[in-house]
């Protein structure tokens, strides 16, 4: 009974997340700092995203894999079915599918390294779930290869500086791609503030405890 309580707030959260992320996806930060417009390097989807990697881990922890991806699959399926009618379906499908590998590989990762110290499997986990998530999702999005799964955002073909800054150019979707990257990496590691507080309160079932 508690394990089902919690899934199904776990699921609710991470619906909420994968849903408010591929909407976020669509609009650029368009902020200027030190004269260089983050339009070209981020959108608001990249501070929302890493969020489902803490979900995934808590999950994990607590209820092990196996629970964890019970989690991640009923948030796939709510979570992209509901940002058909929130995003344009080429953004639900490389979202669903970047989804499905990221966070995946984040529960083979964190359920390896679960033993070690108590940051490293979440760390590791979402940073190369990040990574994988990243490259899939952009790749599917915005690229041009990719355009038989929908009409592309003209705005994500035009040529900008590579992270705003050098003079390299690439299609402006390749400079998101990076900023949301790095965007990601940072906000995993504040990611690691909440985990570690609430270690003491969601802490590993028994038969986790006995498998691991």
């Amino acid at each position: 009974m508690l394990q089902t309580r919690y899934t199904l707030i776990y699921v609710a959260l991470m619906t909420l997340v994968v849903v408010s992320s591929n909407f976020l996806v669509q609009f650029p930060l368009n902020v200027t700092v030190a004269g260089v417009n983050l339009a070209d390097l981020l959108t608001w989807g990249a501070f929302t995203y890493p969020v489902a990697f803490l979900i995934t881990d808590l999950t994990n922890r607590q209820f092990g894999p196996q629970a964890a991806r019970k989690v991640v699959f009923a948030g796939f399926l709510v979570g992209v079915a509901l940002s058909f009618f929130t995003s344009v379906p080429r953004i639900a499908i490389a979202s669903g599918t970047a989804y499905l590998a990221g966070q995946l590989l984040d529960i083979a990762l964190f359920n390896r390294l679960r033993r070690q110290a108590w940051w490293r499997a979440p760390l590791v986990g979402s940073l190369l779930g990040s990574m994988l998530d990243t490259v899939i999702f952009f790749s599917l999005s915005f690229a041009a290869f990719f355009v038989f799964l929908g009409p592309n955002e003209p705005f994500a073909l035009e040529a900008s500086p590579v992270l705003g800054v050098f003079a390299a150019e690439a299609p402006r979707w390749i400079s998101w791609a990076i900023g949301d990257f790095w965007v990601k990496l940072l906000v995993g590691l504040v990611m690691l503030l909440p985990y570690g507080a609430l270690m003491s309160v969601l802490r590993p079932t028994q038969a986790v405890r006995a498998a691991s």
